[in-house]
């Protein structure tokens, strides 16, 4: 179900109806206001499109446990990505893809974040910056999960790296790569 390399990161209505018109299926919701997603899910659910959104950059909801449930049950999204443990636990809990996103910054970081994504167990993480793509490998033998790779990819040689180095897909605004 999941098979798709580029996965848009959606922020505005022009980007909206590129991906729309578009044979991807999935897009990653964010930067939106609150009150604007019922209408724009329903829009993405018309045209069959699978809907994540970024839990963590929609103005107006709450980050937490309680916003993830509010996107469920209310807005029956298919999915979304997050940085904070508790929410992929309910997406889990709630049978929909949760994707743990993680920032490496450093060592320190790095390790942090294997260490929650082991215990966390999820299907898919996303691995920020992009650049980190030579790291794929070790995080995969800490954590059963495919990766996703998404932040600063800027090139279709950049998105090859990312693919060489064992991630099945790459999150991206860029709509000259989707």
């Amino acid at each position: 179900m999941y098979q798709q390399q580029i996965i848009p990161a959606i922020s505005d209505y022009k980007k909206l109806n590129v991906f729309l018109e578009s044979d991807l299926k999935i897009g990653i919701l964010m930067n939106f206001q609150l009150a604007q997603l019922e209408q724009i899910i329903k829009k993405m659910k018309d045209h069959q499109k699978i809907v994540l959104v970024h839990s963590e950059l929609i103005k107006g909801l709450s980050s937490d446990e309680y916003g993830a449930i509010y996107l469920i049950q209310e807005l029956h999204v298919d999915g979304m990505i997050s940085s904070k443990p508790k929410v992929i636990e309910i997406c889990k809990k709630r049978h929909v893809m949760g994707v743990y996103r993680f920032f490496i910054k450093d060592t320190i970081s790095l390790e942090q974040s294997i260490e929650i994504g082991q215990r966390l167990r999820p299907d898919f993480i996303e691995i920020l910056p992009g650049a980190c793509y030579d790291l794929i490998g070790r995080i995969q033998q800490s954590i059963d999960a495919k990766v996703w790779m998404g932040g600063l990819i800027n090139t279709k040689e950049h998105i090859q790296q990312c693919y060489k180095h064992g991630a099945i897909a790459i999150t991206t605004s860029n709509t000259d790569l989707w």
